[in-house]
């Protein structure tokens, strides 16, 4: 109905089914973090598909070689499934994934 009535505008960044899992609104700047399978997406809120920055941020190697042999599914569990965007200052943000059930975190600036 929404696309129907012309009231959204679906993000078409991702075609890969990269199973977002947590979002982040800055209001401030107009952007909105997404937290995805190996990946962090920054879009525009006034246009979703405009400028989009993606960060690829997959699981170590040898991380993932670990998961699968004590049995996991490389393709649904075997990843860095980005969990926590939080704001730490006015210029940088907290990431935390999964990293392959090694968990691994890091800032990324917003420049």
């Amino acid at each position: 109905d929404l696309l129907l009535s012309n009231s959204c505008i679906p993000f078409l960044g991702s075609t890969e089914g990269l199973d977002f899992r947590t979002l982040l609104l800055d209001e401030e700047r107009g952007r909105l973090l997404i937290g995805a399978k190996d990946h962090i997406f920054l879009l525009n809120l006034v246009d979703l598909n405009k400028n989009v920055k993606k960060i690829y941020w997959p699981a170590a190697k040898e991380k993932v070689e670990l998961c699968k042999l004590a049995g996991k599914d490389a393709h649904t569990e075997c990843a860095n499934f980005i969990r926590v965007l939080q704001p730490y200052n006015r210029t940088h943000i907290y990431v935390c994934g999964t990293g392959a059930f090694h968990p691994l975190c890091g800032y990324i600036e917003l420049g």
